[in-house]
């Protein structure tokens, strides 16, 4: 039973690099189009971009690829990294 477990979440964690993957490669090509000077505006089908759109789109950018490395290492065994917080203290 555990085993059908771990196989739902390695299959749920393969669905979502899948999308982020997909997320990841549209806005690369978006972002290339823009800096190349090619084009003016750039569309999705929900949205368009300009070229004043670019410092946000880097952004997304960043954080898909973050995502796409967290992701990954989850396929590989690695625990997700778990954030905590240092308090200095003078004694």
């Amino acid at each position: 039973m555990a085993g059908n477990s771990r196989n739902a979440r390695i299959a749920e964690i393969k669905a979502r690099l899948a999308f982020w993957k997909s997320v990841l490669k549209k806005t690369r090509a978006a972002y290339i189009a823009l800096v190349d000077g090619g084009v003016k505006s750039y569309s999705f089908p929900d949205r368009t971009l300009t070229k004043l759109d670019v410092p946000d789109l880097l952004k997304q950018i960043l954080e898909a690829e973050e995502k796409v490395d967290e992701l990954t290492a989850q396929l590989m065994g690695q625990k997700p990294r778990k954030a905590f917080g240092i308090v200095p203290r003078d004694w």
